[in-house]
């Protein structure tokens, strides 16, 4: 997976992508996602590391089976809250 961390204030918004998903355009009905190097990041982690970046996430942006199940698995994202952008899911958090 990768992952990319942005620190801006007292805000940490965690971007998380599967591998397989970098580089892709997401489109279906009113929906676009562009999965960009640029936003995602070119370093990959692990699922630990991926762990311990979204704990101190204020904001995360997951795409992907294994990027959401670790925010699920988590208890940071709930199921119920997942799109999906031709069968791939997409998952958004915020803390407050």
């Amino acid at each position: 997976m990768y992952l990319k961390v942005y620190r801006i204030d007292n805000e940490v918004l965690v971007a998380v992508c599967d591998e397989k998903y970098l580089g892709r355009e997401l489109l279906e009905g009113d929906l676009q996602l562009k999965v960009s190097k640029e936003f995602y990041g070119d370093s990959t982690a692990t699922r630990e590391e991926i762990a311990d970046a979204l704990k101190d996430a204020t904001v995360a942006n997951l795409v992907g089976e294994e990027s959401v199940a670790v925010a699920v698995d988590l208890g940071l994202v709930d199921t119920g809250h997942i799109i999906f952008i031709q069968n791939i899911p997409h998952a958004q958090m915020v803390r407050v």
